[in-house]
Order: C-alpha cells, then sequence, then structure tokens
C-alpha cells in the first residue's frame, strides 16, 4: 500500500522527477558478457524496481527520500554521499535476488559479478541488528571511511577520464597503475546501474555518470566502456574481442605516454585464461612496454564463490613494467631461448620459497620470462623471421611445465615425450601436471574441487550443485586452455586420454576420481571378484590378471607392461598391453577403498618386484593431493601396506 501510494503521488505530481520506484530498463541478455551476467529479463524483471519485493522498495524509497530533504536542508554535501551508499549497501542485501548463507545470514546479490534469476530469496527486516540493514551498513560504510581518513596523509586530485585520453602532458607521471578489465568477463557498467539507480533518486541534485556519447541515456555510459559486448557498438563498431583488444593495445600506449622515462608501471591480473594473458600481454608489448616482473599479491577472497568452484587464481598477479626505450634493439631468438629456463627456474625456486603454488606459481613466472622478450623492440630468427608473443609463450609454458615435472616426478619425466626410455607415461604426467598446477597459495595446497563432503568425495558417485543450480560432476576441474598449453608442448594428448583419466566439457577438463575408473581398470565384475580371485589364487604374480580386455577398442598410447605377455599361467586372464603405472597406483587405491588387504600387498609386492615407477609415482601423487583429500587419505594408507 505505501509503494502504490507513493506511485499515485507521483502520477498525481504530473510526473515530476524521477519515479520513486526505478523504472530504468534492467540489461538485456546477448551473446556476450551481458548474456552470461544477466538472467533476469527473461522472468519478467524488466525494469530494475522489480527486483525488489514492495517490501524492499518501501524501504528502500523511505531512505531515499530522507536522504533527499537532508539535502534540501544545504547539509554538507560529502555526509550526503555517504548516506547514499549506506543506501546501495542496504539494497544489496534487501532484494529478491539475495540467497541464504549456510551460516545462518544473507548473501548479498553480488556475491557473484553477475544478476542471475535466485529461485529461493531471502528476505530479512533491514530495521534490525541481526542482519545486513541501516545500522550494520552505516558502521561498515563508517569503517571504510575512517580507515581511508587514517591513511590519507598528502592532499590529492581524483578525475574521471577516459582511459585512452588522459588529460595528464607526457612523462607527467612516476607511477602508472591500472586494474583493467578482461573480454566479457565482467559487464561494469551494467552492474554499477543496480546501485546508480538508488543514488539518482536519493542525489537527485547530481548529475550521477553523464554520458556524453549518448545524452538520452538515463544510466551509465557504456559506449566508450572498454569490454567485449557484441550487442553493443561503438563508431559503427560492434564491441567484439577485435575491438576490445584494439583499445586495450590503445589505453597501454596512452599509460606509456604519460610515465617518465625512469617511472613504473603496474597492471594487476586475476583470470587465469592463457588467452586473456596473451591478449593483455600483447597490448603491453604493442603499448611500449617491457614487462620486469610479476607478483602474485593476495587480493582474491578464498571463500568467494569462484575460488571455491573453479580453479581461479588465489592472488592477483601483478605484473611490474618499465617504459620500452624508444630506440630498443631487436632481440635474437636463439639468445632469447637460451635465457628462458635459467630466469624461470629462479623465479620458481624464489616463489616456491615464498609459498606460492600452482597457477599462481606459473602466472608469476610470466613476467620475468617476457623480460627478456619485451625489452627488445623486435625478436627475430637468424633467417629475419619476426617472432611474435603467442610462439615465446609456448616455450615458457613449455620451461614451466618440465620444470614442474622436474619437481613432482624427476628429470626423466621433466625431459620425456612419448615412449622415452625411464620415464613414466603420459598419464601419469598428465596428471602429475595437473594437480600441481590446481594446488593454491595460501589455503592449505587446496585444489579446485567440487565435492559437498570432503569424507567421502570422489567416491560416492554422486554431482553437486553450483550455484545456479545445475548439478556438477565431482573432480578437480582446470580451465581447457590451460590444460592444452601445458598438454601440447610435453607431446601430451589431452583428446586421447578423454574418458580414460580426464573428460572434457564446456571448456574445462576434468580429472576423473579414482572411483569413476573402476569399471574400465577392473570391467563389469568390479574391484572385489578380482580381489577374491588375487586372495585365493597361488599364481605368484597377482599382477597377471589384474585388467580385463577393454571394453572399447580405442585406447590411448601407453607404456607397455615390461612383462610378457606369453608369461601368463594357464587360465589366467591375460595382463592388458597397455596398461599403465597410473592404471596400476588407481588399481591399488581402490583395493584399499574397498578392504581388499591381502589383493593390495600382493600388488604392491608384484610392483615393487618390477622396479621403482609404482612407488615412485604414489609418493608423488600423494605429495600432489590437498591434505584431507580422500586421494591423499588412500594413498597414504596405501603406501602403509608397502613392504618395507
Amino acid at each position: 500500500q505505501r509503494v502504490a501510494q507513493l506511485l499515485a503521488d507521483w502520477e498525481r505530481s504530473g510526473r515530476q522527477g524521477l519515479c520513486p520506484v526505478p523504472d530504468e530498463p534492467t540489461p538485456a541478455g546477448g551473446g556476450s558478457g551481458a548474456g552470461r551476467a544477466f538472467s533476469v529479463q527473461r522472468y519478467g524483471m524488466m525494469q530494475w524496481g522489480d527486483l525488489f519485493t514492495a517490501r524492499q522498495k518501501a524501504v528502500l524509497i523511505s531512505i531515499a527520500k530522507e536522504i533527499t530533504d537532508v539535502q534540501r536542508t544545504g547539509r554538507n554535501q560529502h555526509i550526503l554521499t555517504i548516506m547514499s551508499t549506506i543506501l546501495d549497501k542496504i539494497a544489496d542485501f534487501n532484494c529478491s535476488l539475495a540467497s541464504w548463507r549456510a551460516s545462518e545470514d544473507v548473501r548479498n546479490v553480488f556475491a557473484r559479478q553477475v544478476l542471475p534469476i535466485v529461485w529461493d530469496f531471502v528476505e530479512t527486516n533491514p530495521s534490525t541488528t541481526a542482519y545486513v540493514g541501516f545500522e550494520r551498513s552505516l558502521n561498515h560504510v563508517s569503517a571504510v571511511v575512517s580507515h581511508t581518513a587514517a591513511a590519507t596523509r598528502l592532499s590529492a586530485v581524483v578525475q574521471q577520464s577516459d582511459a585512452m585520453r588522459h588529460p595528464l602532458p607526457d612523462q607527467a607521471a612516476d607511477i602508472w597503475f591500472t586494474d583493467p578489465p578482461y573480454y566479457d568477463a565482467v559487464p561494469y557498467a551494467d552492474l554499477s546501474d543496480f546501485f546508480l539507480v538508488w543514488l539518482k533518486r536519493a542525489l537527485p541534485g547530481l548529475r550521477l555518470s553523464p554520458d556524453s556519447s549518448d545524452s538520452s541515456n538515463p544510466l551509465s555510459p557504456k559506449i566508450r566502456e572498454i569490454v567485449q559486448d557484441e550487442t553493443k557498438y561503438h563508431e559503427g563498431l560492434p564491441k567484439d574481442r577485435a575491438w576490445f583488444e584494439e583499445q586495450m593495445a590503445s589505453a597501454f600506449a596512452e599509460g606509456r605516454r604519460i610515465l617518465n622515462e625512469d617511472g613504473v608501471g603496474s597492471v594487476v591480473f586475476a583470470h587465469k585464461t592463457t588467452e586473456g594473458w596473451e591478449a593483455l600481454l600483447s597490448g603491453m608489448i604493442r603499448g611500449g612496454w617491457t614487462i620486469t616482473g610479476s607478483w602474485p599479491i593476495a587480493t582474491e577472497m578464498t571463500s568467494r564463490l569462484r575460488a571455491r568452484e573453479s580453479a581461479a587464481l588465489a592472488t592477483s598477479i601483478h605484473l611490474v613494467c618499465r617504459p620500452r626505450p624508444v630506440d630498443a634493439d631487436v632481440g635474437d631468438w636463439s639468445q632469447v631461448l637460451g635465457e628462458l629456463p635459467g630466469r624461470v627456474g629462479e623465479w620458481m625456486e624464489r616463489l616456491q620459497g615464498e609459498g606460492i603454488k600452482g597457477a599462481d606459481l606459473v602466472f608469476a613466472c610470466i613476467g620475468p620470462a617476457l623480460e627478456i622478450f619485451s625489452r627488445y623492440s623486435v625478436v627475430e630468427t637468424p633467417a629475419g623471421v619476426v617472432v611474435e608473443l603467442p610462439e615465446y609463450l609456448e616455450k615458457v609454458w613449455e620451461v614451466v611445465g618440465r620444470a614442474a615435472l622436474e619437481q613432482v616426478l624427476g628429470t626423466p619425466e621433466a625431459r620425456a615425450r612419448n615412449g622415452a626410455v625411464g620415464a613414466l607415461e603420459e598419464d601419469a604426467r598428465l596428471t602429475a601436471l595437473f594437480l600441481w598446477t590446481l594446488q593454491s597459495s595460501g589455503n592449505g595446497g587446496d585444489a579446485a574441487r567440487n565435492d559437498a563432503d570432503p569424507a567421502d568425495a570422489g567416491y560416492a558417485g554422486e554431482t553437486d550443485a553450483d550455484s545456479t543450480g545445475a548439478r556438477q560432476q565431482k573432480g578437480y576441474r582446470m580451465p581447457y586452455d590451460v590444460a592444452r598449453r601445458f598438454a601440447q608442448p610435453l607431446g601430451i594428448h589431452l583428446d586421447e586420454w578423454k574418458s580414460r583419466i580426464i573428460d572434457i566439457d564446456k571448456g574445462a577438463v576434468r580429472l576423473l576420481p579414482v572411483s569413476e575408473r573402476a569399471r574400465q581398470l577392473f570391467g563389469a565384475a568390479g574391484a572385489s571378484a578380482l580381489a577374491d580371485e588375487i586372495e585365493t589364487s597361488a599364481v605368484a604374480s597377482p599382477q597377471l590378471g589384474l585388467f580385463p580386455e577393454p571394453e572399447s577398442p580405442a585406447r590411448p598410447r601407453g607404456r607397455q607392461s615390461r612383462q610378457a605377455a606369453g608369461s601368463s599361467p594357464p587360465g589366467a586372464v591375460s595382463d592388458r598391453r597397455d596398461s599403465t603405472t597410473l592404471d596400476r597406483v588407481h588399481a591399488a587405491m581402490l583395493f584399499q577403498h574397498s578392504g581388499h588387504s591381502q589383493a593390495l600387498r600382493a600388488l604392491i609386492r608384484s610392483e615393487q618386484e618390477k622396479g621403482p615407477d609404482f612407488l615412485r609415482l604414489a609418493n608423488a601423487l600423494s605429495a600432489l593431493y590437498p591434505n584431507g583429500s580422500p586421494e591423499k587419505r588412500l594413498l597414504d594408507a596405501m603406501l602403509l601396506a608397502a613392504p618395507r
């Protein structure tokens, strides 16, 4: 009734001023970032006011009106601006898109940088202190103001301007710092409108975010915003991938222009996709920068949704760069490659000593590696062919991958390609590299796994729901292009291991839990039947009958069993010739899980007689799996059963 009365009063006034309930349009879904980030229009939420229940609208309108009434008295405008941010914080927690947290509290709308439909939202009383209402919002904003004021010792001038049209003259700055957008990952302007519509109603005397490129736009400017969004156009061109990369290069070049020759630039990046890195680095090099270092800094919340559901960086990588001299030399490709292994090895050792792991370590090595390449105006082969950045980055990935394999498996694996003597097979190298990359800095080595219950994760054969309600299969995940960039230079073929140790779907590679391999390892009879056969058999080497013939003819390459097929005793199932060391480690883990201790000891004894590979791989995987994970517990228990 209160909202209806407010709207009726506005209608009677001849619609003077803004509608009390935000009537600006919500973002429409499209084929780019806005399409993935927004789905509310599909459910009839066509205006921003549709995102709130009647009670929530009444509360927010009342607070906005109080701020407006105070503004008319001529009070300090800065205080009123702070008050309007309190209103926005209340809106973030008091909306029909706010959800319930297991900790018995309200999760705000922007737990992620999207605005999706929420099927089961929670509505709270913003006048209490139990949830995020007026009092808690006031305390939060006051704390920020207090800390900011205490940290400010020098005066500063803050000016909003276009990143490609700085108001500063040439070489006027000592430091240039930016946290740039990334393709269509975050539609910043569209998301900011959630808050802007309430600011406009609380501070009607201010013209907020005027759109110089579109005077009819009632919301935040979007045309010149450097984000990929094909639903929008700039100067007649769609804001597609090519447009984004060109604009980013121009912005980096403009930053290079205003920085003095002795200045320092810093670019923040927190996205673990190799394509994004290539575009970012390419833009920086084209813009006249030499990348001199990269430092991982813990700016990302480990509890944020993305950190729990995907192989996201636990840190933000701060790329440090310097202006490249305009008369920089031409680099020699062989000399650049010669310097690369030493530089990467030195940096990896340093960062690991500081607790940096996995993807954070990989991307933090890119900066020092890029210094070798980016200090030259161009790098050429002896034949005069220009080497482009993607080709160099392939070498960087290979060097990092081989250094990682040498650490976790040993020198033969670091140098190996398929069939190399003394090296573990492809699947072992792929699994080790996968787990090494998924290690995370600062949280005990926890990898990116979708497991509801760590006690039995990976063995129940169930799936887990993601934030949208979709069911996801269990297992460790990594972006496909990251896995490909590592595997390809090392001679590892991802597609050939699909459905055997990995699954590839929707741009991600999933490492199959050991339980999902039981049927392919043991056949339809399962581990128990085979274990019973082994335990009652007088055959000296149970490995001879461990694996059934594969159910499908297509099998990936693997090192053949060292045991001759003809040595199988009469009546025994023939040893499958393409079984790998990893297959046998997984079989032992399944024996351990099912409690078949005699079969487990027999299998380990057989493997020890053949050589050290089995225990070497088992120990390496035990060190790579996260503490507390079911795989690590099985491996550690299995290793205890190994004869000393």
